[in-house]
């Protein structure tokens, strides 16, 4: 009798096979980050308009977010930035309490995923953790954007989950919503230009 494995690999549209449990940054590629992204949606979906948001629009925006909060940031940490969710690609994005019901193996699963994409773009498999704690913190301020322009929070709501930013990080931040391949080729853009920088 044949014992039958279990498949844990995903076909990327690039012809990449990605080995989620033991992913290889040859098996990388920008392009299948970016498509992922732009058709993964924020919020479960939860947000006004006619396109979700999705978690390319958020990389684009923490990044930016990120820059103010740090404006003499090295380009490898900006990069950091725009790439901090970009696992989601594969593993997709779960609202903090479905994370808290899977337990801990999304976390390994998360890390793994982040460590094969750093190394990619050359940047360290872990991040440092001041580093990491801006991005977190530029990550809380476009969760307030978010939750207050696009998925129906009061102000006062989102201040008691995410804390209340200082206007100087959300000065002139209109968020929209746009088709996927439009966020898609900026999120591309983006990327390329950050690597033209290193």
């Amino acid at each position: 009798m044949t014992r039958q494995t279990t498949r844990a690999w995903q076909r990327m549209l690039s012809g990449r096979r990605l080995d989620l449990l033991d992913p290889t940054p040859v098996d990388i590629e920008i392009e299948d980050i970016a498509h992922g992204l732009a058709f993964v949606a924020r919020w479960n979906g939860q947000t006004r308009g006619d396109y979700a948001y999705s978690v390319a629009e958020h990389s684009l925006l923490v990044e930016q977010i990120f820059a103010r909060i740090d404006p003499k940031a090295q380009v490898k940490w900006r990069l950091a930035a725009l790439l901090h969710d970009a696992p989601e690609y594969v593993i997709g994005d779960m609202i903090s309490p479905v994370k808290a019901a899977v337990g801990p193996g999304y976390g390994a699963l998360d890390d793994r995923l982040a460590a094969a994409i750093h190394l990619r773009f050359g940047l360290p498999a872990a991040i440092p953790k001041t580093v990491k704690a801006r991005i977190k913190r530029a990550d809380k301020v476009s969760a307030w954007l978010e939750a207050t322009q696009l998925a129906g929070f009061s102000e006062g709501e989102a201040d008691r989950f995410f804390g209340r930013p200082t206007p100087a990080l959300t000065e002139g931040l209109h968020l929209h919503l746009r088709p996927p391949a439009e966020v898609r080729a900026d999120f591309t853009a983006r990327h390329a230009d950050l690597m033209a920088e290193l």
